[in-house]
């Protein structure tokens, strides 16, 4: 599902919020299809791996499953589940960032699908079969470079350049400014660019290749 189709569902789910709040079940599980899957891709861009986006994905409705009723707002809704589902992704990230850091590696899984592997293991993205080795790698590079931003760098260009969102949006999520979410844009984008352009990779390449 596209954002901008995402988004007018969205106009008309205020009541499926208000009957989950309610504790209609059934409309709960609605509202968890209806983001389950961006939920997931969201956890997954800010990880690289797919074992610990779909446990924070649980986490994050889990959460929302017992704080919904608590929502004061409707027209939050948003905001709340994309704070909820970053604060279990930054949680995520201190952990790991005590464990050792190790390079990703293409490898075939038991399906034939491309997967990224670490230490052997198959893990991470799964790649659309029909995408060429070179999509593969400079999509791996790409990954790899968002890792190495700071944490709020790396959500907000997530957030902006992939789901789409309004500063407003991203700075309700962030708890901060607009002006602030602008400046960690800026200093991300630029700190990707200056990343990529020393794998020799440039904008232009990325737009033609994937």
């Amino acid at each position: 599902m596209q954002v901008n189709q995402v988004n007018e569902t969205m106009m008309s789910v205020d009541t499926l919020i208000e009957n989950a709040q309610a504790g209609d079940e059934q409309a709960f599980n609605q509202l968890v299809s209806l983001w389950y899957k961006r939920i997931y891709n969201y956890s997954l861009k800010q990880c690289s791996h797919d074992e610990i986006a779909s446990e924070i994905t649980q986490q994050t409705f889990i959460a929302v499953f017992r704080s919904l009723p608590k929502l004061k707002e409707v027209k939050a809704f948003k905001s709340w589940i994309y704070r909820i589902a970053t604060n279990f992704c930054h949680e995520e990230g201190r952990k790991r960032a005590k464990a050792k850091t190790v390079p990703f590696t293409m490898t075939k899984n038991e399906e034939g699908e491309t997967v990224i592997a670490e230490e052997g293991e198959a893990m991470g993205i799964l790649f659309n079969p029909e995408m060429s080795l070179r999509q593969i790698e400079l999509e791996n590079i790409l990954f790899g470079c968002l890792q190495e931003l700071p944490k709020d760098q790396r959500t907000v260009i997530i957030m902006k350049e992939y789901e789409g969102m309004k500063f407003r949006e991203i700075a309700e999520v962030m708890s901060t400014s607009e002006n602030t979410v602008k400046t960690w844009l800026y200093r991300g984008l630029k700190l990707l660019k200056a990343k990529l352009e020393e794998k020799n990779i440039t904008k232009e390449t990325l737009s033609y290749e994937l």
